[in-house]
């Protein structure tokens, strides 16, 4: 089993459609600049936007084959399990 197209899949259908969600409320706590978070609403969109930028880079790497079974394999566990404490 190839563990690449699964982790293109999880990346484009799940986790960067999440992070993008993410980063439309950050930008609207930005422009309410009254919110007492503006700071923390900041650093964590420095943050998804930085880790958005590493899942591309993984794409890139996932339709080049620069990318091993086994780093596939982690990397879904690692977005799977990060998946599961988000939603408890």
């Amino acid at each position: 089993m190839s563990y690449l197209p699964t982790l293109q899949e999880l990346i484009t259908s799940s986790v960067m459609p999440d992070i993008e969600d993410r980063m439309d409320e950050l930008y609207a706590i930005i422009a309410d600049k009254k919110n007492t978070s503006l700071q923390e609403a900041k650093d964590e969109l420095d943050d998804l936007t930085a880790f958005r930028d590493d899942l591309k880079e993984i794409l890139v790497d996932i339709e080049c084959n620069e990318i091993t079974e086994d780093e596939c394999k982690e990397l879904i566990e690692d977005i799977l399990e990060a998946k599961q404490a988000d939603d408890e």
